[in-house]
């Protein structure tokens, strides 16, 4: 099967645009999901159609009102640096996380009709929760605490990498990567769904008079619009795995080393220590980023991450 005929038929599962179809493909072959383009029915048939979930209007409502009451006591600095996010960014990022969080609760529902609840309603903000899935219900029993804990984390379609610091890696048994499929502007396509620019501030600006009838409406056709959510359970990295040092391959350029892939703890020193292995001049850096904002943490490209049916059930599923 042909890349331009695997991204149809994402086009068409999906219902997403041929650009972010192709961004998928993009990315996933940059974080080594599939190596050649002659593996990539494989990888469409195997690993991504299979770990897809769709989050509907209920289900975004719900985590985006769950976001909005902890902005108070979340952080407004963005992770790795000091720059500040407006409430708004920080209640879309903080949505967006909720999402990825979400979708691998309809994941464990779908694949082996496990209940599990996130407990978001409790409130509690920490830095870093050890567990985001507080309760389960398997099939016959009663609702229960989890016996692992489990670390859930989201990022965008571009996203090629798992990036744990050190300090919260060993407090969480599973670390999971879930990719959401959601854009900067997600807030206001559900504000437009649920008329708040329509009926409220659209109205208010023909009432003052600053919109006629045709402005407002040309305005809120260009608002993008809202539909189901698609989010693709990537994968998961174990805790106790005994990861190897410089467990990493990449590309040598004329000057500069690529990192493509890595598979477990890394130091800011480690960098160092490839230019001198791969004999680099230049600049030793990763796919798609560049460097990472923190000196150690455990590292993965989403290649590298468990993600078989019986990966899952080997180290969560007949343990959770």
């Amino acid at each position: 099967m042909k890349i331009e005929t695997v991204q149809k038929v994402i086009c068409e599962n999906l219902n997403i645009s041929e650009i972010e179809a192709l961004k998928i493909l993009e990315k996933a072959k940059a974080g080594q999901e599939f190596i050649d383009d002659s593996d990539v029915e494989e990888w469409l048939e195997e690993r991504f159609l299979p770990n897809i979930v769709l989050i509907d209007e209920n289900g975004y409502a719900k985590m985006c009102i769950d976001a909005l009451k902890i902005l108070k006591k979340t952080s407004a600095t963005d992770y790795g640096s000091s720059r500040q996010r407006d409430f708004g960014q920080l209640w879309g990022d903080m949505t967006r996380g909720y999402l990825a969080e979400y979708a691998f609760v309809l994941f464990l529902e779908k694949v082996w009709g496990i209940k599990a609840d996130l407990g978001h309603e409790s409130g509690n903000l920490r830095d870093y929760l050890p567990c985001d899935i507080h309760t389960i219900q398997k099939s016959g029993e009663i609702i229960r605490k989890p016996n692992l804990n489990i670390g859930i984390k989201g990022t965008k379609w571009n996203g090629i990498w798992l990036d744990i610091p050190n300090n919260q890696f060993n407090h969480s048994d599973i670390h999971i990567l879930v990719k959401v499929g959601v854009s900067r502007d997600h807030l206001f396509a559900y504000f437009r769904h649920i008329s708040v620019f329509k009926d409220k501030i659209l109205k208010k600006g023909i009432e003052i008079g600053c919109l006629d009838q045709t402005s407002a409406n040309i305005l809120f056709d260009d608002l993008p619009s809202f539909k189901p959510i698609v989010a693709y359970i990537s994968g998961f990295a174990i805790k106790d795995k005994g990861y190897k040092s410089l467990d990493y391959s990449g590309k040598k350029g004329r000057k500069n080393f690529t990192i493509k892939s890595w598979n477990g703890q890394y130091k800011e020193t480690d960098l160092v220590e490839i230019k001198k292995l791969e004999n680099i001049n230049g600049k030793v850096e990763f796919e798609g980023i560049g460097t990472f904002s923190h000196n150690q943490s455990f590292l993965f490209n989403v290649g590298s991450l468990l993600w078989k049916k019986e990966d899952w059930e080997k180290h969560l599923i007949n343990k959770i």
